[in-house]
Order: C-alpha cells, then sequence, then structure tokens
C-alpha cells in the first residue's frame, strides 16, 4: 500500500489540504484495493484556513516514513516557512519520499533546497517572488503542475487537484483516475502544460464555442485530423480555432489533440491486449514509433512497460 502524508503547518490553506484529502485519504476499493495509505502530519491543533482545527494523527518526523509527502499551500508566503517543516520535508526527501507542493506549497520546498536546478510552479500571483527569494529555481508560471520525477509542484488551487489526480494515474494509471474524476465531477486530464492563466473563463457544458467541435474530434482521434479539418468542422478560420482553443482548454488545437490520444491510448494499454501498432492507428499516431515516441514523452514510460504495469485494471 502507498503511504501518503499530509505535511500541516499552522495557518496554511484549506482547499490545498482539503483536495489531498479527499484524492488519498478517502479509501476507494472500487477503485483500487488497497488506495493509499493516508495521514495527517504536524503540530496539534494545527489551524487550517484560519478557522479550522486540525487533528494529525502524527507529528512531522513522521513524514521521513511515507511514500509521497504533500505540502499545501501557505498563509503567507512572504514570511519564512517554520524550520521544523523545512527540516522534515528535506528529511523526508533523503529518505527516498516522493515531495509534492499544491500551490504556494513550492516555497516550502524551495527554503529546503529541493527544487535548486529545477523547474517548478506555483500560484501565478506569487511566481516573481518565488523566482526572487530562490534564483535557483527556474520558476514556470505558465503551467499547472510541473513532475520533475521525485519533485511536482502544482499552481493554484484547481490546480491542485490536477496534480493530486496526475499522481494517482502515475500509481494506478489512466482508468483508474479517469473514474476517480468522475466521482468528484472534475475534468479527467488536464496536462500539466498547459496554461495556468487562461485570458476567458473556462466554460461548461455546451455554453462556449467548441461545444460541438470536441466531442467531434474525440470521436476521430483515429482519423489524421489537422488544424484546418478543425477549423472548417467549426466553421471558423485557424487563426479563429487557436484562439477560441486557448481560452476554452488553455492549449492549442495540435496538443489538445495529441494529449486526447494519449489518454485513449493509455486505457486501450489498460483494458486490452492489442498490439501496439494498433492502438497507435486507433489513436491516431500512425505508427508504433511515433505512439511510443509520444508516450514515453508524456506519460515517462514506454507503451510496453506502461501495459505490463497497469494492465487488466
Amino acid at each position: 500500500m502507498r503511504s501518503v502524508a499530509l505535511a500541516l503547518s499552522e495557518g496554511c490553506m484549506l482547499f490545498e489540504a482539503a483536495a489531498a484529502c479527499e484524492v488519498f485519504g478517502t479509501d476507494r476499493p472500487h477503485l483500487s484495493d488497497p488506495w493509499y495509505s493516508f495521514s495527517v502530519c504536524g503540530p496539534r491543533d494545527t489551524h487550517v484556513g484560519d478557522w479550522l482545527r486540525a487533528d494529525a494523527t502524527d507529528g512531522l518526523d513522521a513524514l521521513a516514513a511515507a511514500h509521497t509527502v504533500i505540502v499545501p499551500s501557505l498563509r503567507d508566503v512572504r514570511a519564512e516557512p517554520p524550520g521544523e517543516l523545512i527540516d522534515a520535508v528535506r528529511a523526508a526527501h533523503a529518505a527516498g519520499a516522493r515531495i509534492v507542493s499544491l500551490c504556494t506549497g513550492a516555497f516550502v520546498l524551495a527554503a529546503a533546497g529541493l527544487l535548486d536546478g529545477r523547474r517548478a510552479t506555483t500560484h501565478w500571483a506569487h511566481a516573481d517572488e518565488l523566482a526572487e527569494r530562490y534564483p535557483k529555481v527556474t520558476v514556470d508560471a505558465g503551467v499547472l503542475f510541473t513532475d520533475q520525477g521525485t519533485i511536482l509542484t502544482s499552481a493554484g488551487k484547481a490546480a491542485s487537484m490536477d496534480l493530486c489526480l496526475h499522481i494517482v494515474r502515475l500509481d494506478h494509471g489512466a482508468t483508474v483516475a479517469n473514474a476517480l474524476a468522475r466521482t468528484l465531477v472534475v475534468p479527467p486530464h488536464r496536462d500539466g502544460g498547459q496554461a495556468q492563466f487562461i485570458p476567458a473563463p473556462v466554460t461548461h457544458g455546451r455554453d462556449h464555442p467548441l461545444a460541438d467541435l470536441l466531442p467531434w474530434a474525440l470521436a476521430r482521434l483515429d482519423q489524421p485530423l489537422t488544424v484546418e479539418d478543425l477549423a472548417r468542422q467549426a466553421a471558423m478560420s485557424s487563426r479563429n480555432l487557436a484562439r477560441h482553443f486557448h481560452a476554452v482548454t488553455g492549449t492549442s488545437p495540435l496538443r489538445w489533440l495529441l494529449s486526447q490520444r494519449v489518454r485513449q491510448a493509455q486505457e486501450l494499454l489498460e483494458s486490452g491486449h492489442d498490439s501496439i501498432e494498433h492502438i497507435a492507428a486507433r489513436t491516431g499516431m500512425g505508427t508504433a514509433a511515433t505512439l511510443r515516441r509520444h508516450f514515453t514523452r508524456v506519460t515517462g514510460l514506454p507503451p510496453e512497460a506502461y501495459r505490463r504495469t497497469f494492465g487488466s485494471r
């Protein structure tokens, strides 16, 4: 069973802490059994969100025994993070734990030296301060989350849920992560490289210009769709299509298509025994070599290894 420890500090923010509790702290045997062993670590009676008191089950020294440590956002990023928390996170990483920051929790990881020489993100409103205070960190304010293997960081609020689902996808596969997303009524997969700050509000249901186009494209992923094909179907220019895609999805049409094709390939690898060549054809990748290249870049595993890990889930 994978163990996840939530590292609390006085005044940490409620939303991000609650997202981690909901994803990792709720037993879900219908999705995967076992799920996660979850613990809340920190000072006793820690204030969360300024008004809620959390009854931590363990002290911060217990972080070193966890497989994954999650650091939620801080109330005041201008203040130095608690030294006890910094030391505990550093010790957990040295013990081999995967360290995850949600929103401004990245300031804790940076203070511990874990982000030196690494790419990281945080809430766009605090990205400049993170970069200024920790010049050894490569701060990318334009993405939802970053995955550097044992170090993962997310942007603010909703992006914290995106990163939590990404971790479930890494641990349990796409089918389980998508089922969990449906249970939580959140988007099943927003790519980490997707824009953090979308110029227009993300619309829901059918109240946006791409409401008919996106399902049409998803039903034709096996076809060699181009931007011109999408623009023609949407009855708009390619330039106008790109503008609407960025407003609705936060990414470009071709990048969105690629992420959907990889997602479909994940599900096919998990649920069946089709050859890599057949899956490449069904997902519009064309050849097995093309599928392997894009799939490995996005998921970190070649298709064959992904099937061995998550097949028949």
